[in-house]
């Protein structure tokens, strides 16, 4: 996707707050909507039950007067072809046919409204009418019809009974009360819309407080926290997330402007060195020892420049997530043995003795190269530490899944407040700057960054007066 494609995608995206608004106001419609429905049904259902109760008290009237008299009895004759219309009942009509489709009586006018074609075809018996069904007459004029059989046991033969009664006033009711319901939904929804608005846009304050408190901090008000007081619960953890955030940016800004402090003056030093060297020997002309001696002392200061540069760039290289490792299987007390040889003349000659405890044979898959580097590091400290006579001890051992890697001594050991910055760059305890205190405080930067590679850890331990111990833990035991 492109960024301009992307642009898009996002503009189009809607803000939380008109989320909000719609599932407010979509969720009270729909339960408004629902009970709308429900009550224009039951409406719908008790006209219908009412105008079917009415025509099986009429079936069952007629059917009785059919069944136990003459056709033409007054009493049948006037239930059949009078109007039946009275002040709470609807406008009713009645047809008695034969066997043949002959119409007997009727009543007067109905055979233009309700022709016989509009009742059921199949006629139930009597004692099964239970509902009808809704037609329309040619006029247009809505009815509701049930069609039954009866029996004459005097007379033999079946009769059917056709029954209509006039729905007109009903339809009238249901239309008035969908415009009534229509006008209750649009109210419902635009009531919806607003609440739904009013509850989101309350419900936000908070959230633009936070981002427009949010929005003023900078690099250098980072010490500016958001305030939790009054918050959601919800909200209130957003907010300490976001303070913690800002806590470790604080002290990443911190970190990198004594980070660049330290660079200046540790670059500075070889360079103002440099520059003076260079301005005596062009004060006057000097002998060729004179100018080898200078070329020499130079010399040294291109080398301690070439040192911080490669440091430099091997913790930038160490923080890529792209930087490749060479692994390969290494027996650890052998490669503390060689360690140890290689530092053994330094440490002889300060007095110092080195040793290694390997109880029981340790492997595992690592770079060989930047393993090396970190245990120089970490041995090179440790010899430039330790007074005469002291100790130090290489150890390896497997832990879990995983190995641990020592180097302790004796020496002089590490105020604790300067424990917790021990792995910064360019960090030194004594605080010295000069060429002559032993490093430039990029050693315990590098180890912990080759252990990180590594997928692993370092740690240190360190009283001032008693010794030291560096830990390096590495995952990946190769099981021997």
């Amino acid at each position: 996707m492109s960024l301009k494609t992307a642009g898009k995608h996002i503009g189009r995206t809607w803000s939380l707050a008109g989320r909000l608004t719609a599932l407010y106001a979509g969720s009270a419609f729909a339960l408004v909507l629902v009970c709308t429905i429900l009550i224009h049904w039951n409406l719908v259902s008790s006209l219908e039950e009412e105008d079917d109760q009415f025509l099986v008290e009429r079936a069952h009237v007629l059917s009785k007067l059919i069944a136990g008299g003459k056709l033409k009895s007054r009493e049948l004759r006037w239930e059949v072809e009078s109007e039946w219309q009275g002040i709470s009942t609807p406008q009713s009509f009645a047809r008695i046919v034969d066997e043949t489709g002959r119409t007997l009586t009727e009543t007067p006018g109905m055979k233009d409204r309700l022709p016989s074609g509009l009742f059921p075809a199949t006629p139930k018996a009597s004692g099964d009418v239970k509902f009808g069904r809704d037609v329309r007459s040619p006029t247009g004029q809505l009815f509701r019809v049930v069609s039954t059989e009866v029996e004459r046991p005097h007379e033999g033969g079946k009769q059917i009974l056709q029954i209509a009664v006039d729905r007109s006033g009903d339809e009238a009711v249901v239309r008035k009360s969908i415009r009534i319901l229509a006008l209750v939904l649009t109210a419902a929804l635009l009531a919806s819309l607003f609440a739904g608005y009013q509850i989101a846009y309350r419900g936000m304050l908070p959230v633009t407080s936070m981002a427009a408190k949010a929005a003023t901090i900078e690099s250098g008000t980072l010490g500016e926290r958001l305030s939790v007081e009054g918050l959601p619960a919800e909200l209130r953890a957003l907010a300490g997330t976001f303070n913690e955030m800002l806590g470790r940016l604080e002290g990443s800004f911190e970190r990198l402007s004594r980070f660049s402090a330290n660079i200046a003056h540790e670059l500075r030093t070889p360079l103002n060195n440099l520059q003076g060297e260079a301005e005596v020997a062009l004060s006057r002309s000097r002998s060729a020892d004179d100018y080898r001696e200078i070329v020499s002392s130079s010399l040294e200061e291109y080398e301690r420049l070439s040192r911080i540069i490669d440091s430099l760039l091997f913790l930038a290289r160490a923080e890529s997530p792209e930087m490749l490792l060479k692994r390969e299987t290494l027996d650890l007390g052998q490669e503390l043995q060689t360690i140890k040889e290689f530092y053994e003349a330094a440490a002889e000659e300060k007095g110092v003795d080195i040793h290694t405890e390997v109880p029981l044979p340790v492997a595992a898959d690592i770079d060989r190269m930047l393993f090396q580097r970190a245990l120089g590091n970490l041995v090179s400290n440790a010899v430039a530490h330790t007074p005469p006579e002291g100790c130090i001890a290489l150890r390896a051992y497997r832990e879990g899944h995983g190995v641990r890697v020592e180097v302790a001594d004796n020496g002089v050991g590490i105020p604790a407040e300067h424990l917790p910055h021990i792995f910064d760059r360019f960090y030194r305890p004594d605080g010295a700057r000069s060429r002559n205190s032993g490093g430039f405080g990029l050693g315990l930067a590098i180890v912990r960054s080759i252990a990180s590679v590594h997928g692993g850890e370092a740690e240190i331990q360190s009283e001032a007066g008693r010794g030291t111990t560096v830990r390096l833990t590495l995952p990946n035991v190769t099981k021997s």
